[in-house]
């Protein structure tokens, strides 16, 4: 396996260099993205004006090295940002969330040094959209089961095999594919034999499904793919070595469980904004709502969870920096924070009474919006395995 390209401080942005970012990052979210929610849930896109912005601030490539054109955030930096992102519509950070997490850091971590020069500046401008091919119907959570199949054939591999639920695949370049180049053996450990291609979304044999119709995050295209007798060169194998893949993918994995946890942060920030605003603006009988006792209470409530979940972020990014944890954190964060979001999303919508079940009003989407994070980048239940197999092994 190829290892991670060793971080210098010149690869990372001084401290003033990372405020003025988040101050334009925080500035352009809260005046044009916001405004242009309704519209992203209407349309379930989100406008080319918009696009093109996070591309000239450099956000479809803040986590990749500068030393390939990127910003190359530290973890702590990189949360800070997802949680300014997380105030609006989780859409428009999955517009380019791949490109940074799950699919970008496959290259930036198990790539050869040629394949990172090859694809990865490309995707930090944003020419390039990167997603990330791992979930197949019978192997989501547990990813070891999964049975694209990928056959060597001279300088070729040749991958057959069918993914779900692909998360900006109708808009990629690039799919990371996950296929098994060595047939299951009930004696192998759990994921042996995966390794991970850069296939080309325009090679022929690929074909994408329509795009899924979702409960909520309307703006996010998601898919099935489909390959058939597809063929890339041996040189399109990450890593070149195969074999590595399903430690690829867990790494991965386990970053964007920890980017993830900041986003919920983020948009619980919002939820309680939304309920205090609401709360303090609002009357019944001529009293302010915030002045009910029961009502104050859950927004007490709201802010404390999101209060925890900020801290217990912060932390798990400090560790993530310093390589003392990489494993037990992000999970345990990642937990606490989608169900933590969860909550206060249903507290908002309580707060809000029969309005907040109303179209017309934010919380009410972001109700929708927040139940997909206790699904994606492993379920809450893979994370409590996770949790206690990290305590619990000897």
């Amino acid at each position: 396996m190829t290892d991670t390209p060793a971080r210098t401080p010149a690869d990372t942005l001084d401290d003033d260099e990372l405020e003025a970012v988040l101050d334009a990052v925080r500035t352009f979210v809260r005046k044009d993205v916001v405004a242009a929610e309704d519209e992203i849930e209407e349309t379930d896109a989100i406008p080319e004006r918009l696009r093109e912005q996070a591309k000239e601030m450099g956000l479809f490539g803040f986590a990749i090295p500068q030393a390939y054109g990127g910003l190359g955030l530290t973890m702590s930096a990189e949360v800070r940002l997802a949680m300014e992102l997380g105030w609006t519509t989780p859409s428009f950070r999955s517009m380019f969330g791949t490109n940074n997490g799950i699919a970008g850091s496959v290259l930036v971590n198990a790539g050869t040094e040629a394949q990172r020069e090859r694809w990865l500046p490309g995707l930090a401008s944003g020419e390039l959209v990167a997603s990330f091919a791992l979930t197949e119907a019978e192997a989501g959570s547990d990813p070891s089961g999964l049975r694209t199949r990928a056959v060597r054939e001279g300088d070729e591999y040749v991958l057959s095999g069918q993914k779900r639920y692909i998360t900006n695949a109708r808009d990629a370049d690039l799919l990371m594919v996950f296929a098994r180049t060595t047939p299951p053996s009930g004696s192998a450990p759990a994921g042996k034999g995966i390794s991970v291609f850069v296939v080309p979304t325009d090679a022929e044999g690929v074909t994408l499904g329509p795009k899924d119709a979702k409960m909520g995050q309307r703006g996010t295209t998601t898919c099935e793919v489909f390959l058939d007798g597809v063929r890339v060169p041996a040189d399109h194998l990450v890593g070149e070595v195969e074999g590595e893949g399903f430690g690829t993918a867990m790494r991965s994995l386990a970053k964007g469980r920890l980017h993830i946890a900041a986003l919920c942060v983020g948009l619980a920030q919002r939820l309680v904004h939304e309920s205090v605003s609401h709360a303090t603006t609002a009357t019944q009988g001529g009293t302010r709502l915030s002045d009910f006792q029961l009502v104050a209470a859950m927004l007490a409530d709201c802010h404390t969870e999101t209060y925890a979940g900020r801290a217990m972020v912060l932390e798990a990014a400090r560790a993530w920096d310093d390589g003392s944890d990489r494993r037990l954190a992000p999970s345990a964060t990642k937990l606490f924070c989608s169900e933590m979001v969860g909550r206060v999303a249903d507290k908002a919508v309580q707060v809000h009474g029969g309005l907040g079940y109303m179209r017309s009003v934010p919380v009410e989407r972001f109700y929708r919006d927040a139940r997909l994070f206790r699904l994606y980048e492993g379920t809450s239940e893979i994370q409590r395995l996770i949790v206690a197999g990290q305590l619990t092994r000897g």
